[in-house]
């Protein structure tokens, strides 16, 4: 008798756990709803604010551009940067830019990649800005060492540098003892 009382009283138990289961399981589902329903009310009320306002400046937009289809500075357009398989693509055409400055190749020479220095041998050059170097023209230790500070400050905005980081560097004398060696 004794072991039916004791088998009794864990199916008891087990079906109480299974009860408290299932009740705390519908009351977090009511809970979480409850909460979730108004996040949600608020997310689509946002979207719809969104949606309108994004409508109404592409039509500005749209109706501005279709006025202007004759204006080639008005036009978007893309450039291919990247080929199939993320291979970089090299000869990307220039957008002409009136305001791009132009470096004085008189001042300091001009060389091409036959003659090439390594570039990173300079302290604060790494293989990303002798890549950028080498773009505007620049490849020699003999080019920067005759650097002015025209030159520097044309160079910083071509190859989009940190301003006065070739000045800190000293990218100028650190070319001329590289030269001479």
């Amino acid at each position: 008798m004794l072991d039916f009382l004791n088998e009794a009283n864990w199916w008891c138990l087990l079906l109480l756990l299974f009860l408290a289961f299932i009740l705390g399981w519908l009351l977090c589902r009511w809970s979480l709803k409850k909460k979730y329903k108004t996040a949600l009310e608020e997310c689509e009320r946002k979207n719809a604010l969104l949606s309108n306002s994004n409508y109404q400046k592409a039509n500005s937009t749209f109706s501005n551009s279709s006025s202007n289809d004759n204006d080639a500075s008005s036009q978007i357009r893309a450039i291919k940067t990247m080929d199939q398989g993320g291979i970089p693509v090299t000869n990307i055409p220039e957008i002409e830019s009136s305001d791009k400055p132009k470096l004085n190749f008189e001042r300091f020479g001009k060389a091409d990649a036959s003659q090439k220095d390594d570039l990173k041998l300079i302290s604060g050059v790494g293989p990303f800005i002798e890549e950028k170097l080498n773009s505007i023209g620049i490849y020699t230790f003999d080019q920067i060492s005759k650097f002015s500070k025209e030159d520097i400050d044309t160079v910083t905005e071509l190859i989009q540098f940190f301003p006065g980081r070739i000045e800190r560097d000293k990218w100028t004398e650190q070319a001329k003892k590289l030269k001479d060696q």
